[in-house]
């Protein structure tokens, strides 16, 4: 493997496992249900009944493997889903499913019909 392939895949793998939990997971479904206008945390943090502490550590973790936005407004601060890097790593995976070796047919994976 290429290491451009090598550290592309690394990078996947990491934003993977930031997803990897209930609740990281949950904060990308509302963001992307907020899209693109986002939620402020107050919102989040209601929305999924989590300590601030906890809902700080998790947008954290999204953050910095670059699936969540973050800009203050005023005194709140506004979380929004970075489409961008989730669509790198949908194709990701859709090359490989779905145009490499065929595994999966391209209307199988579609969840928008």
């Amino acid at each position: 493997m290429r290491r451009q392939e090598s550290e592309q895949v690394a990078k996947f793998a990491d934003m993977f496992s930031a997803m990897g939990t209930e609740p990281r997971l949950r904060i990308m479904q509302l963001l992307l249900s907020a899209h693109p206008d986002g939620m402020v945390v107050s919102e989040i943090q209601q929305e999924l009944e989590i300590p601030n502490s906890t809902l700080s550590h998790h947008l954290d973790k999204l953050k910095n493997e670059g699936l969540v936005q973050v800009r203050r407004e005023s005194t709140f601060l506004r979380c929004t889903a970075d489409t961008d890097a989730l669509q790198q790593l949908l194709q990701f995976l859709y090359a490989e499913c779905c145009t490499r070796n065929k595994a999966l047919k391209p209307e199988q994976v579609t969840c928008c019909r």
